[in-house]
């Protein structure tokens, strides 16, 4: 009963030309309001074709066609910040500002940059008290129903100076890349009300027993109000929470480990997968190792994931134990990796992917591709201060297959004994 994104037009030519998505910068409420209007306005006949949309960057980073969305009259008037057009005639970045009742639909056309001589900036007559008042609040950028920032100049990691308005940001710009991750997962998170270096709190429901989904950006953002800083997702989604659609191993390096062991470790990792029919992806953790990733179709428990990936690693272990420990501990693995199948039981969590970390240097689990896996160097190589560029020039998903992936356990438990 609330909005997920809009889908964006404007008109040329006599013609109502799609332009994206946007799925960020409302309030919870006032999606919740736009939600209730726009039911009003639905109509049976798409406005764009499925292909269309399907296209988009949008929908190619998502997974998703057309197919989900809903239509309605396009009588909505709003004003979208963004910062590029796409090749294919899409805003990338998009961020929701506001709804413009002075604007009549008909007269919305793609509006083209002008060069900054030209743009004539009024000087403002409260410059001092506006600035004075940014100490102790700020906005993200939705003039209705904006979501309020308190303390948006508080520190939030020492080491590097970033605010929390500048995690706030962060997480509004990655918005696209992140959502299919949470997707309808229960989520976890890590606050820090007085940065990384006060006292953390782990918290995985919100009222009760009630579990976190988050299911539009909106909500995300109001956590990062609440000091939010790591998002956790379970292997599983609310509709289906007793099976799991995926299994992560976490390889987590002892004491007196180099990356280099991590990266030669995650390629021995795959390469066994491979063995077992399973195909997998990868991310950096943010923190120490890297995270492989295994889509599963919904078809088994938590226990028999759980117990899959525990005789994978025990496997590992035996066949290279010199590198790898299936015990965990740090006692365990000095000069040894741990392969972590412990968070694949059921409630377990995961760092998500593009999730800051609540760690010196506020590292970011980043997605990458198997082929990059050679010129990583460390586990946090991608930090607050340097993921978007990097989102900014990759050219693909490199998980872009990971969403039609529909494997199962049965092979490899076979081969495994179970």
């Amino acid at each position: 009963k609330a909005l997920g994104s809009l889908l964006l037009g404007y008109h040329e030519d006599g013609e109502l030309r799609y332009a994206g998505r946007v799925g960020t910068g409302w309030s919870l409420k006032l999606a919740g309001e736009m939600h209730k209007r726009l039911a009003a306005l639905e109509v049976k006949t798409p406005h764009f074709d499925e292909a269309t949309i399907a296209r988009s960057h949008w929908a190619r980073i998502a997974g998703r066609s057309g197919g989900a969305a809903r239509w309605v009259k396009p009588e909505l008037v709003v004003e979208v910040a963004f910062a590029e057009w796409t090749p294919d005639g899409h805003v990338r970045h998009a961020s929701f500002q506001g709804e413009r009742e002075d604007k009549a639909p008909k007269d919305v056309g793609r509006e083209s940059a002008k060069p900054a001589e030209e743009l004539k900036v009024p000087k403002s007559k409260s410059s001092k008290s506006s600035k004075s008042s940014t100490s102790s609040t700020a906005s993200t950028p939705s003039a209705s129903g904006q979501l309020r920032i308190t303390h948006p100049e508080r520190v939030i990691d020492p080491s590097t100076g970033h605010t929390k308005i500048e995690l706030v940001r962060y997480y509004e710009s990655v918005m696209d890349w992140m959502q299919p991750h949470l997707a309808r997962r229960p989520v976890a998170i890590v606050r820090a009300p007085d940065g990384i270096e006060g006292q953390l709190f782990f918290q995985k429901h919100v009222e009760g027993d009630d579990l976190i989904v988050l299911r539009d950006p909106a909500a995300l953002m109001q956590l990062t109000q609440m000091n939010a800083i790591e998002f956790h997702t379970w292997n599983a989604q609310d509709d289906r929470l007793d099976r799991a659609d995926r299994f992560i191993i976490d390889l987590d390096p002892g004491q007196g480990v180099a990356f280099k062991a991590v990266v030669e470790a995650a390629g021995i990792t795959r390469a066994l997968l491979e063995e077992l029919g399973l195909q997998s992806w990868l991310k950096t953790s943010g923190g120490k190792g890297l995270h492989v990733v295994v889509p599963l179709a919904r078809r088994h428990d938590h226990a028999t994931t759980k117990a899959f990936s525990q005789a994978l690693v025990q496997h590992l272990a035996e066949t290279f134990p010199k590198k790898f420990s299936a015990k965990s501990g740090p006692k365990n693995r000095v000069g040894k990796i741990f392969p972590d199948y412990l968070r694949n039981g059921e409630g377990q969590t995961t760092a998500c992917a593009f999730s800051v970390r609540a760690r010196p240097g506020l590292g970011v689990s980043m997605p990458i591709d198997w082929d990059e896996l050679g010129d990583v160097k460390r586990g946090d190589q991608w930090t607050l201060a340097n993921a978007r560029d990097r989102l900014s020039f990759q050219k693909a998903d490199p998980w872009r297959d990971y969403w039609k992936s529909r494997q199962t356990l049965t092979k490899g438990m076979k081969l495994l004994g179970l």
